[in-house]
């Protein structure tokens, strides 16, 4: 579509406040469509609003800056923790990350629905993905969209043969950790731009894995039998869970010290005290148990949201807005903690 020639309705569209920090990033044409059919707000509209940023308070106050705590405590002290507590910290910012993050999204997608707007879904349960194009289809689907539109398609896509497919990915994901690293002031970018590798040799093994399961007709039915898809979850999400150490520690120096200390390193005498007994509250299993629960948890909403097609009605959510917030206010820490993406 071509671009607005409007001064005043491209204005409108780039100071659109629910938008306008960390996205989601919407194109103004699906913006200006909606502009143009306004109609009265429905209760329906309105609920969902509310409840869109009740449960996004929920996931950034209570979830991701009480995460935030304890992430904070291993990454500031690595030479203390041990390879048990830097473990959890990788998993923990992981859920902070994504709870932080997609917590944003929803509040400002409820913003959007109090004024009438519906803004684009940024993520749909991106850690049951079982391959990690599947992952990128689901993490922050705006940006993935943008990489794919202007980036990936322009260099030719896969339209070129699969050597050229495979350089293609690589070149689109190296890019998206440049942008990242050169988004944080003061950060050094070499740990984003390891982010990006890993994840392009991801994508890159996937579209091979791809191209094998054409030629050999049994690979693809073991990828689909339940050992296969429980072997797939491991493998994606071993590997996006890894590449968060360098997105956290983009210094090299640091995550490449944390990954060479995930296994048989012991933690500081005092560490335990200090951190678990004194600041957290929580022992080490407890904190994995909390970690298996927020997983469950994440499972168990996509199995009834797009399994059993079941939703909420209009009228338990508000009954549950209130609450969240209740809940929210006693639990958050007192300090609230920024959003990890305002530095992007």
């Amino acid at each position: 579509a071509p671009p607005s020639q409007n001064f005043f309705e491209f204005s409108a569209y780039k100071f659109y406040f629910p938008k306008l920090i960390s996205g989601p990033i919407t194109r103004f044409h699906q913006w200006y469509e909606q502009w143009q059919l306004q109609n009265p707000l429905k209760i329906e509209q309105v609920t969902d609003g509310l409840w869109l940023i009740a449960s996004g308070a929920i996931k950034k106050g209570l979830l991701a800056d009480n995460l935030a705590i304890f992430v904070n405590l291993c990454f500031e002290n690595t030479q203390r923790a041990g390879s048990i507590d830097l473990q959890l910290a990788v998993i923990g910012y992981g859920l902070q990350l994504y709870l932080d993050f997609s917590g944003y999204v929803d509040m400002a997608r409820g913003s959007a629905l109090l004024l009438g707007w519906t803004l684009p879904e940024n993520f749909n349960f991106p850690y049951i993905s079982t391959s990690i194009a599947d992952f990128w289809r689901r993490w922050h689907i705006t940006l993935g969209s943008w990489l794919r539109n202007y980036l990936y398609f322009p260099l030719g896509g896969s339209r070129r043969g699969l050597l050229r497919t495979c350089i293609n990915l690589m070149v689109v994901m190296l890019l998206a950790g440049l942008w990242h690293g050169s988004a944080t002031a003061g950060m050094n970018p070499a740990g984003f731009l390891v982010w990006g590798a890993i994840h392009g040799a991801g994508l890159v093994i996937n579209r091979l894995n791809d191209t094998l399961c054409q030629r050999w007709q049994g690979l693809p039915a073991l990828w689909r039998s339940l050992p296969g898809v429980a072997l797939a979850w491991l493998l994606t999400q071993g590997l996006v869970f890894f590449s968060w150490i360098f997105f956290r520690l983009p210094d090299l120096q640091v995550s490449g010290w944390v990954v060479r200390h995930l296994w048989g390193h012991s933690r500081d005498a005092q560490f335990l005290d200090l951190v678990y007994l004194e600041t957290v509250g929580w022992m080490p299993e407890q904190l994995a148990i909390a970690f298996l629960g927020i997983f469950a948890a994440m499972f168990l909403a996509h199995f009834f949201r797009h399994t059993l097609k079941v939703q909420l009605n209009w009228p338990v959510k508000m009954a549950l807005v209130p609450i969240c917030w209740y809940v929210v206010l006693l639990f958050a820490p007192e300090d609230s903690l920024p959003y990890i993406y305002f530095d992007f």
